[in-house]
């Protein structure tokens, strides 16, 4: 008999964050609980496969076309199609992986190069004292590497330290600026500071990726390697130019990811696969850094910030490395309580809370916001506010509910505002 796809369900849930992680989350990547579970089902009652989609983050969503595009076709006829959408193709190698009596990646055409692959915890902007909880956690799960996210408001000094007095010296921090430093001039000094922390392991992001020059100026000086996100336009130059030193491998469908990956090792450039979601895409993420020859750096999934992994049996995670899965196609079983308890219905956004953001330079001075978006343009874009200063602090001041609050949000909603320090209940 051949296997056919029978039907192609949607099925929307929003998994909250962990509570400590919560409100930081909500500042800029507050949807990405949002996740679109695709279940397919085949002419075969025990060969059902899934996969999903993060709504807002995911490179693509699944189309209503993409579903019924499959629906009675074999589903091998579709591995590695990329325009499907993330949670369809994962779970179409969910099915023929199952149908064949394989792990997913036996799929992949190259050959298994490790068993286990390196696992890094992920966090937002946060306190540097939330953070040492956060690796305190990250140590009790098995990972032992960290990327965070770096920003002008709060001090990278204060949350390296913070995190280094929890660790054993081989925990690994990866510091991630999107482009905050801005220029090689002002970067250089910060990065030159980070050098006596012995955990720091790369410099993300630290300027612009589109200023090649500045790559090329910054890797020669630079006491740790120097990563990038995979673009397709600049890698030639980064390569003719040997500025770069270890790749972010993502954005894409399987198809893609396996080119970046193989792009990046036909130049013995080391990289990670950041490919986020819950458990269902930690485990495809595995796969692939299980034939990817230079997959060496800790993948990035986000999972930990999740409150649940959505599946029935928890990826295995010890000595900073996850196991690749070997049960056939994904390797791991729905909870499928889980997403029910999660369920959406319709809806594709969660409401988040009003907060009003006080941007504390260290020195003085306070400037308030409605938003993250304002915050971002002040450092990137409108650039009056110092790359990273000593002793800085993001303090949020939930709604209260009163009138003084409806209405100073009301005002900074149209332009931020510098201001004294707002006192609890003012």
């Amino acid at each position: 008999m051949s296997l056919k796809v029978t039907d192609v369900e949607r099925i929307m849930i929003n998994v909250p964050f962990r509570d400590r992680v919560k409100p930081w989350n909500e500042l800029l990547v507050g949807q990405w609980g949002v996740i679109e579970i695709i279940k397919v089902s085949t002419n075969s009652p025990s060969i059902v496969g899934y996969g999903e989609t993060l709504v807002h983050y995911t490179w693509q969503r699944v189309s209503d076309d993409a579903m019924a595009q499959v629906v009675g076709t074999n589903p091998a006829a579709h591995l590695g199609n990329d325009s499907l959408g993330a949670g369809l193709q994962m779970a179409l190698y969910d099915v023929v992986g199952q149908a064949l009596e394989v792990p997913m990646y036996r799929l992949l055409n190259n050959p298994k190069v490790r068993d286990w692959c390196p696992i890094s915890w992920w966090n937002t902007k946060m306190p540097p004292e939330l953070l040492a909880e956060e690796a305190r956690d990250a140590l009790v799960e098995g990972y032992m590497a960290h990327k965070i996210k770096v920003r002008p408001w709060f001090d990278v000094r204060e949350q390296v330290e913070a995190i280094s007095d929890v660790t054993p010296e081989s925990y690994l921090i990866d510091l991630d600026w999107n482009g905050m430093l801005r220029t090689p001039a002002e970067a250089l000094p910060v990065l030159r500071e980070l050098d006596r922390w012995p955990r720091v392991g790369l410099f993300e992001s630290p300027i612009q990726q589109n200023d090649v020059l500045g790559h090329a100026h910054l890797r020669g000086q630079l006491p740790r390697p120097l990563a990038e996100h995979f673009r397709a336009d600049l890698f030639p130059v980064w390569m003719r130019d040997d500025s770069v030193d270890v790749f972010v491998v993502f954005g894409k469908g399987v198809t893609g990811l396996m080119r970046q990956g193989n792009l990046a090792a036909s130049f013995n450039k080391g990289f990670w696969l950041q490919v986020v979601g819950s458990g269902l895409t930690t485990a495809f993420a595995l796969h692939l850094g299980a034939v990817l020859s230079h997959a060496t750096w800790p993948m990035v999934t986000g999972m930990n910030t999740l409150e649940d992994d959505l599946i029935a049996v928890p990826i295995e995670i010890a000595k900073g490395l996850a196991r690749v899965p070997e049960a056939p196609g994904l390797g791991v079983t729905v909870d499928e309580a889980a997403m029910e308890k999660y369920r959406l219905g319709a809806l594709d956004e969660v409401p988040i809370p009003r907060r009003i953001l006080t941007f504390d330079l260290g020195d003085g001075r306070y400037r308030h916001y409605a938003n993250m978006q304002q915050l971002w343009r002040d450092c990137r874009e409108n650039r009056n506010v110092p790359v990273q200063a000593s002793q800085t602090r993001l303090n949020l001041h939930d709604d209260d509910g009163s009138a003084g609050f409806a209405e100073l949000h009301q005002r900074l909603r149209s332009n931020p505002e510098w201001g004294p320090r707002l006192d609890p209940g003012f």
